[in-house]
């Protein structure tokens, strides 16, 4: 195949993936709306009353509730009474009323309520702390844009004229609210164009006060103010229903407007209309020519001007009756008396039955594209822009006049105030104030043909000096916006991209990631991070960025249900880190936990020629499964992973093999590879990795911050476990040991990290043991010293080689003995039998409760037990000042 079909043929696989990533999106998107409205009709208090009733039509279908046959229970009843007995058919009841509790605490949202407590503000609304700094001056447009005509002028000019000043410019329809809540993000202004202020539009609008943004409204009609509205006799000549239709949105735009609190104009009677409503700060930007309004023009051939005398009227809508009719009887005169007057009204029109007398001097045309339009008025001689005497009118643009000018035809349009503005009577148009001026203009103009081309010629010349791209670029566009200033960074810029963030700290990658950010900063660093975050109800599904410790924050959407596949690859997160990295423009990007991100990041970061390096927190750039552990809880032992043995343990998963391509390039293209243990580094250097191409950065931890308290002479000795209800930190081994134990000196303190989100995973009526049992919800790094004061001995029995293993560094620092399986970086800081006890990897209960029992045997060593090896341990001072030096490196900018 030669190259440039190969080029041909890869752009569309490229396309044919954005496309079904496109469809995958919108699929998921829908089914989140579905889940969504299921959690709240089976949360609702008529679903909760009904529920006997639902029972009782189940039973009356011969089915339980979940959907079983009720002939299979008396079978179920007698397995378990035969197998546990009464005992176990407790255990079960209770494990169906819990999971419903679970089920319960799942459709809520996946952040406690921030601020019930403190009352401090949620923290995705609390003030955004340094407003749009560092981030590539943009200017976001949410506008209506099912309006044409209005969106050319008012849309699309703008952002013409802002680009040639060199802003970069997004444009979102505001009925699409996720989109239009990203945006806000990454821009550095903002404007609502002709936006009605229902609910989640004003929720935009206080999104974009908290950003700091100071949002500006836009219209180019008086369409907030209801009393001078209804003077405009277009609206009553309306059927009573569109009317009303009309009137209400009034409400809406002035809602909106006044909630922006600064606003755009098209003419200077609007900006002072707009003022008397409530606004202090209005500019004006009017309608202009634009490239594709001259380029028309430009191609269009020139009117031979011979004959017949063309009239031209263009309206866009069906509201324009009462202006046609303050030309109407002058048009009429005009037309009886100069048999060479014709007429071509272009769009909707209540033409009178007077003019049937006039048989084919009047002509209709109607659905024409803008093109058509213009090229029509190009083949007319007068055109024509009556308007009512009525502020309405006065604030509206003089957009007729430059469309005639700019085919070289002469105009006479009603002394309006915008047309006033640029129109001079007898020297580029005529201007008619009533029914006999109307008549003498059109026969002068009739009659006169080198009078009508001086006015069309003199018209032209004007409106390209005012009207012109590039002077309204200059005389007006820029007054207003100014020119975008890009400051340059005096340091490094770094684009961190880790699943979860503060608020929402979860897992030691998302701790090591926000403690490595906040040192970064102090040493001068601009730092932004993209993350993920819950649907909160009150918010948009959009992207909402926040400061942490002077870290720039973006946090996405991450639906719960993406499967393995998802968590692989995010197509709609890709494009989303797309924006954010073109926005930041940081020099080097720094991935730490990407599942659920995707891997398509680092696509993006490729494509863009942005560096970047990844921190390898697991095995998951390695293996399907995380942790390397299989279904049964065991882990692997694979040093050089063999994807045979691999599908054998993910059976059923077709995908492997292109898993594995994936996350070799991503591997392969980074600029550096960092790992927290040389443990870990050896089993990524097993699978081909050069060695010059990973580095160690050992993960520093929240030091004390002041003295253990002592331990009572005495008391039983005390355990800890922090790794959760999960197989793979070794809590079904810990309840088997613990249980195994004939002894009751000991307490064990068990940590729930469930507790804070609202629900409970660990119960301790399902342990039976003949020690002390305690459960306490999971700690902040503030309550560190106070937790471990608790302790004395750290259980730390994981199922698989940790890549490092934050809290066994925690516990030492602290004075605190740890057991721990190895291998693997948790024990690498563990010297067996002086701070700790070191078990075989071997996924026996029986090893761990033989060791807790050796320990229990001598509990006089925990009197004053002192870690003989801290000083051996890392520090987050040092981790940062090692990874500032990578990141530079990988940067390319000098260490």
């Amino acid at each position: 195949m030669r190259d440039d079909a190969r080029d041909i043929l890869t752009e569309s696989y490229r396309s044919a993936a954005r496309l079904n990533g496109l469809r995958a999106e919108q699929l998921q998107k829908e089914n989140q709306l579905l889940l969504r409205q299921l959690s709240l009709i089976q949360t609702s208090l008529s679903w909760r009353v009904t529920l006997p009733l639902r029972a009782i039509r189940a039973l009356m279908l011969g089915k339980l509730l979940s959907g079983r046959p009720v002939r299979e229970v008396p079978g179920r009843f007698l397995r378990l009474w035969g197998r546990d007995g009464l005992a176990g058919i407790q255990k079960t009841v209770v494990h169906r009323l819990r999971r419903l509790q679970r089920v319960g605490a799942k459709v809520r949202d996946g952040l406690p309520e921030a601020g019930s407590e403190t009352g401090q503000p949620h923290p995705y609304k609390a003030a955004c702390g340094h407003p749009a700094e560092g981030l590539r001056p943009k200017v976001l447009i949410i506008a209506e844009l099912s309006l044409r005509q209005c969106a050319k002028y008012r849309v699309w000019q703008k952002r013409d004229f802002l680009t040639a000043l060199g802003w970069s410019v997004q444009v979102v329809d505001w009925r699409d609210i996720a989109d239009a809540m990203s945006a806000l993000q990454l821009c550095t202004q903002v404007i609502f164009y002709r936006v009605p202020g229902f609910k989640d539009v004003l929720k935009l609008v206080q999104e974009a006060h908290r950003l700091e943004l100071a949002p500006r409204w836009e219209v180019d009609d008086l369409i907030f103010d209801e009393e001078e509205y209804r003077q405009n006799g277009n609206i009553e000549a309306l059927p009573a229903e569109e009317r009303d239709l009309l009137l209400s949105g009034v409400v809406l735009f002035r809602r909106c407007m006044l909630a922006c609190g600064r606003g755009i104009a098209s003419t200077e009677a609007l900006a002072g209309a707009m003022r008397r409503a409530g606004l202090s700060d209005v500019m004006v930007l009017e309608n202009a020519l634009d490239v594709e309004t001259l380029k028309i023009a430009a191609s269009l051939p020139v009117h031979s001007g011979v004959g017949r005398v063309w009239v031209s009227y263009g309206s866009g809508t069906n509201t324009h009756d009462a202006d046609f009719r303050q030309a109407e009887s002058g048009l009429l005169a005009a037309m009886a008396e100069e048999p060479r007057l014709c007429l071509r009204v272009i769009g909707q029109l209540q033409l009178s039955e007077v003019f049937e007398r006039f048989g084919d001097r009047v002509e209709r045309l109607t659905e024409l594209s803008y093109a058509e339009y213009l090229g029509a008025l190009s083949r007319t001689d007068i055109a024509i822009a009556p308007l009512e005497p009525t502020l309405f009118n006065d604030c509206k643009s003089n957009i007729k006049f430059l469309e005639a000018a700019i085919v070289r035809v002469a105009a006479i349009c009603s002394p309006r105030a915008a047309f006033l503005s640029v129109m001079r009577d007898g020297q580029n148009g005529c201007l008619a104030a009533d029914a006999a001026a109307w008549r003498d203009a059109f026969l002068r103009l009739a009659r006169d043909d080198g009078y009508r081309r001086r006015l069309a010629e003199a018209a032209y010349e004007d409106v390209m000096v005012r009207y012109a791209p590039e002077a309204m670029v200059q005389t007006q566009a820029r007054l207003l916006f100014g020119v975008p200033v890009v400051r340059e960074a005096q340091d490094l810029r770094v684009l961190m991209a880790n699943v979860y963030f503060a608020p929402r700290s979860f897992g030691g990658a998302t701790i090591v990631a926000e403690e490595m950010g906040r040192r970064l900063v102090r040493k001068g660093v601009k730092v932004s991070v993209l993350t993920s975050r819950p649907s909160v109800m009150d918010l948009p599904d959009g992207d909402i960025r926040y400061d942490v410790d002077g870290m720039t924050v973006f946090a996405s959407v991450l639906p719960d249900d993406q499967g393995g596949l998802g968590q692989l690859d995010n197509p709609a997160m890709a494009a989303r880190f797309a924006e954010i990295l073109e926005a930041c423009q940081p020099d080097v990007v720094h991935v730490h936990a990407a599942q659920g991100l995707g891997a398509g990041l680092l696509r993006v970061c490729q494509e863009k020629g942005v560096p970047y390096v990844l921190t390898l927190h697991d095995a998951w750039w390695l293996c399907e499964r995380q942790f390397m552990v299989r279904a049964e809880g065991r882990y692997c032992f694979q040093t050089t992973i063999d994807p045979a043995v691999c599908q054998a343990c993910v059976s059923g998963a077709r995908h492997l093999a292109d898993r594995a391509v994936v996350m070799r390039q991503a591997l392969n293209g980074a600029a550096l590879l960092i790992s927290p243990s040389q443990a870990h580094r050896e089993l990524y250097l097993a699978n081909g990795i050069a060695p010059e191409r990973i580095v160690v950065n050992r993960n520093g931890f929240r030091w004390p911050e002041r003295p253990r308290r002592k331990r009572t002479a005495g008391t039983p000795l005390r355990f800890g476990f922090v790794g959760g209800t999960e197989a793979v930190k070794g809590y079904g081994m810990l309840k088997e040991a613990m249980q195994s134990l004939s002894r009751s000196d000991w307490e064990l303190v068990l940590v729930d990290n469930k507790l804070n989100l609202g629900f409970q995973s660990i119960f301790p009526e399902d342990w039976s043991v003949r020690g002390r049992l305690r459960v306490v919800p999971a700690y902040t790094q503030s309550g560190l010293d106070d937790f471990y004061d608790q302790v004395d001995v750290l259980l730390f029995p994981s199922q698989w080689k940790e890549s490092y293993g934050l809290t066994v560094r925690e516990a030492l620092a602290r004075d605190v003995w740890v057991v721990t399986t190895s291998p693997g970086g948790q024990s690498e800081d563990v010297v067996d039998g002086l701070n700790g006890t070191c078990l075989s990897l071997d996924g026996k209960a029986r090893t761990l409760a033989e060791a807790v029992s050796s320990l229990l045997d001598a509990p006089e060593r925990f009197e004053a037990y002192a870690n003989p090896f801290r000083d051996r341990l890392a520090t987050y001072d040092i981790q940062a000042d090692e990874l500032y030096g990578f990141l530079k490196q990988a940067s390319g900018r000098r260490v």
